[in-house]
Parts: structure tokens; C-alpha cells; sequence
């Protein structure tokens, strides 16, 4: 699952993606109105943490924008202002959920949980593909009915691949997805990532993740 951070606090940001990394979380932090637009365009996300005090405006103004053009995201507001007249002024506007700063981290990575399972409901929550099936809400992966384990990266490699079967993937496109960055074609660490998971879901030579030589990759 992908959760956009809008935080100007750059401690408090980084703390933030790193305990949600933790959780196999794919977490893209950014500091101001302007970036959090741009990163809505160029990718999805199931659940924004918003802060209020932004430097270039009000996180109540682009809550209001977002929500105004039928923007469907779970918002989840993170703000120091804790009064009441507050949390109803953001509930009004539109956010799914409000929590005053200072926090506790277990509380808010609940909360996200709560808001992922959400988004889950509207989805299909079950992605399965011949024997392999991915549980979306439960966050597991089975093989032949087994449990494998995945790391944060290899899972939201398969949920990508699970997504898109038969649809040829190139790496720009993965490491858009999963690493929210533009690809270096000189780099060999989508490929690393690819065999890994290759390893664990099936062998080199008989795998439901094809290499298209020149192109990338794509589930058949």
C-alpha cells in the first residue's frame, strides 16, 4: 500500500516514512502544497497524512481542492492544531480521520491501518494469478495455499505485476511505482528484485514473470 506524507518538519517526516517503511509500507514524503500536487499527478496513493502548516499554504485549502474535484484518496490530518473547532473544520472538508500532534506512532500507523482497509473494501482486496494469490487487507501472500514471505519491496513488486497481468511493465514504470524516482537504465536493481522474487515464487526458468529483453517485464 502507497501513503503520501505531506510534512514540512523534516524530523518529524522521516520519522514518519521510517516507521511506516517498517510496516511494508511504500512511503513518498514531500513538504509543501506545490510537491503533494505534482506527486497526486504522477502516481496513486491509498492514504495521505496531511499536515495543516505548510509552507506555500493552508493543508485545509488543498483538502478543500482535493475534495472538491471528487478526489476519492483517505486523508488522515496531522496537525498540532488539536482543538475541537479544528478537527471538525478538517472533518467538514472532507478528511477521513484527524490526529493532533504530539502522537503515538502506534496510534497513527492504527489509523492508517483503518483507513488502508477502507480503500481495500473498494478494490478488490483478493489478487490471485493461477496458484499465487495476494491478500490485500491481511498483507498476505500464498503459493499452493503456503505462506512465503516477502519483504516491503518484493511485495509491492508482485502487487504491480498482480495488477497488470499480461501487460508488459518497463522499468521506468516499476521504479516510478515502487520507488516513486525516475529509473537510471545503468542501475541492474529492479532486475535484482525481479529474481529475488522469482526465487520465491517460482524458479528462473519456470515463472510467471517474463523478461522482455530491452523492455522490462510482464506476468503471462
Amino acid at each position: 500500500m502507497k501513503v503520501l506524507v505531506v510534512e514540512d518538519e523534516r524530523k518529524l517526516g522521516q520519522f514518519i516514512r521510517k516507521g511506516l517503511e517498517e510496516a511494508a509500507y511504500t512511503v513518498k514524503l514531500v513538504a509543501d502544497c506545490k510537491t503533494a500536487r505534482d506527486a497526486l499527478c504522477e502516481s496513486e496513493f491509498d492514504v495521505i497524512i496531511l499536515d495543516l502548516g505548510l509552507p506555500d499554504g493552508s493543508g485545509l485549502d488543498l483538502l478543500r481542492e482535493w475534495r472538491e474535484t471528487r478526489f476519492p484518496n483517505h486523508i488522515l490530518i496531522l496537525s498540532a492544531r488539536g482543538s475541537v473547532d479544528d478537527r471538525i473544520k478538517g472533518l467538514n472538508l472532507g478528511a477521513d480521520d484527524y490526529l493532533s500532534k504530539p502522537f503515538s506512532f502506534e496510534e497513527l500507523l492504527a489509523r492508517v491501518r483503518s483507513l488502508g482497509r477502507r480503500h481495500a473494501r473498494q478494490r478488490t482486496t483478493v489478487l490471485q494469478h493461477g496458484n499465487l494469490k495476494m491478500d490485500l487487507v491481511g498483507r498476505e501472500v500464498t503459493l499452493n495455499s503456503k505462506a512465503i514471505y516477502l519483504t516491503q519491496r518484493e511485495y509491492a513488486l508482485l502487487e504491480i505485476f498482480l495488477q497488470n497481468v499480461g501487460r508488459v511493465l518497463t522499468r521506468t514504470q516499476i521504479a516510478e511505482k515502487i520507488w516513486d524516482c525516475h529509473f537510471d537504465m545503468e542501475t541492474n536493481l529492479i532486475d535484482v528484485y525481479v529474481r529475488k522474487l522469482r526465487a520465491k515464487i517460482g524458479t528462473e526458468s519456470n515463472s510467471p514473470i517474463t523478461t522482455v529483453r530491452g523492455v522490462g517485464y510482464t506476468m503471462t
